[in-house]
């Protein structure tokens, strides 16, 4: 299906529920949505950010930056997913539950907006993937247009430039729960830290990057062609990320890759 195709389609499935409160990241995925369900609805159509301290302050910045180039109604919320010791306990399930608790929210707004439903920015890509929160959102009855149009994550971006959309090359982003390994207690000292150990690589230049968290070891990710930049001024990655609390800084030689950490798990413990 070419890209005017998909981009026809997934409106019409935008269209058909008549209003819509988008469950907003400032991600590629979530922000096209939310253009799209602005066309397709217009004021009917809402988005919410749900903040917490899994969410980087820069991310926050560039959702806002996005709603206002594009004269979308975005509210920030707050979610307590730091209460929930199933969420930080980080089993290999955590996202299921951190879901749960964010639907709720999601939820509640729209009922209170008027809106007949949630919808995220859930593709075929995702399907492929360790996503227990796709399940928990699904159970809650969270929509999923992109999915139900077989849209992928290429489909997506390749609508996002057609359209001239400055957001549709926008480096793929995950809470930062995901930098730390299932079975080691999330907590807010953890979180932080990885916070300002990759705002201060983005700020280097390294649009996408990932620093995973193993005890005080900081695992640096980035794409293999850019590690000779990286090595290039390991000096000062080395101390500023020892001044953030981390005791050692490592390169990964395998480079960034989506979900690293899920490469441990069990076959069975990576079904959505």
């Amino acid at each position: 299906m070419d890209t005017t195709a998909c981009r026809k389609l997934v409106l019409g499935k935008i269209a058909e529920k008549g209003s819509m409160l988008v469950a907003f990241s400032g991600g590629v995925d979530s922000s096209l949505l939310a253009v799209l369900a602005r066309e397709a609805l217009g004021d009917k159509s809402r988005c919410v950010l749900l903040d917490s301290p899994v969410v980087p302050r820069e991310a926050i910045e560039e959702a806002g930056r996005i709603a206002r180039d594009y004269d979308l109604h975005l509210e920030l919320l707050p979610v307590s997913v730091m209460d929930d010791a199933r969420f930080t306990k980080n089993p290999a399930e955590r996202c299921y539950w951190c879901k749960k608790n964010s639907a709720a929210v999601l939820k509640r707004r729209a009922q209170e907006l008027g809106l007949a439903c949630v919808a995220d920015g859930i593709n075929v890509s995702d399907t492929g993937e360790h996503r227990p929160g796709l399940a928990a959102s699904t159970d809650e009855g969270i929509v999923h247009p992109f999915l139900d149009a077989g849209m992928t994550k290429n489909d997506i971006r390749e609508i996002a430039k057609a359209g001239g959309y400055s957001f549709w090359d926008k480096p793929s982003a995950a809470c930062l729960s995901s930098r730390i390994p299932y079975g080691d207690a999330i907590t807010d000292k953890k979180l932080h830290m990885v916070e300002e150990a990759e705002a201060f690589l983005h700020k280097k230049g390294f649009r996408q990057v990932r620093v995973r968290v193993h005890g005080m070891v900081a695992r640096i990710e980035v794409p293999k062609e850019e590690m000779h930049a990286l090595l290039d001024m390991h000096a000062a990655v080395a101390g500023t990320l020892s001044a953030f609390g981390f005791s050692y800084v490592t390169l990964d030689l395998e480079g960034y890759r989506s979900g690293s950490m899920d490469e441990v798990l069990a076959p069975a413990a990576k079904k959505p």
